[in-house]
């Protein structure tokens, strides 16, 4: 086997040799690779303006991105601006002259900015009592930063504690206090955990959430409260066995 194998090595080697010493056969191969390009002319130009493309498209549509994200960020500050000042409607819906956080959101969507305008939209609408429309912009924010994800995660639990779906507020929160966990924000949202499975009348799991802050956030200054809540779960959880 391992002859064979230097045997077909050095008749490669032999055949490069040749190309190299011999002008007639290197001759002969660059004849044989004009031909074939002129008969598969119009393929191999098929093949470069597809690549070509590619390349260009890719180009134009990251310069397209960021001159969108550009302009959503300009955008986003006059509504940022009625957000912070509590004017909701005009935060939400614009002023008329300048676009407001759900167009924003909207017309930018997969930019950095079009994005944020989601989480801010949520919010204002959360305040507003439109809870169905909160977590559903609420839900569409997506970021690596743990604190505002977590945060984004907690405010849909509490938009969905509203429309009384317990269960599922209580997963979000859970959500939020495993995302990046800390102990600084992890505790505050298991508490909301806690209770929440509780209004669901999920008093085991109630119980292990605030478990979990007794024994893995024992600094937290929710450590009082989750021990008192724990108790009460834990009776409540036998009184329906």
């Amino acid at each position: 086997m391992a002859k064979e194998t230097v045997k077909k090595h050095n008749e490669k080697h032999s055949d490069f040799e040749e190309l190299v010493e011999s002008p007639d056969a290197l001759a002969g191969r660059l004849t044989q690779s004009e031909d074939y390009v002129k008969r598969n002319k119009s393929k191999l130009l098929g093949v470069f303006a597809l690549i070509a493309a590619i390349v260009v498209g890719g180009f134009l549509y990251y310069n397209y991105r960021s001159t969108q994200n550009q302009e959503a960020q300009q955008a986003m500050f006059q509504a940022v601006y009625y957000f912070e000042a509590d004017s909701l409607n005009k935060a939400l819906n614009g002023d008329g002259q300048y676009e407001g956080l759900l167009q924003i959101a909207d017309e930018y969507s997969g930019t950095d900015a079009g994005n944020l305008a989601n989480f801010y939209a949520g919010v204002a609408l959360l305040k507003q009592g439109q809870y169905a429309e909160a977590a559903e912009r609420l839900r569409e924010f997506e970021s690596d930063d743990y604190l505002m994800q977590a945060r984004a995660y907690s405010l849909t639990g509490d938009a969905l504690l509203e429309q009384g779906q317990n269960a599922e507020a209580a997963d979000m929160y859970a959500q939020a206090a495993n995302y990046n966990e800390n102990p600084f924000f992890s505790p505050q949202y298991l508490m909301k955990a806690g209770i929440a499975y509780e209004a669901a009348n999920n008093f085991t799991s109630a119980t292990e959430v605030y478990d979990r802050v007794i024994s893995e956030f024992a600094a937290s200054a929710e450590v009082t409260d989750a021990k008192k809540y724990k108790a009460r779960a834990e009776m409540l959880a036998g009184g329906n066995q």
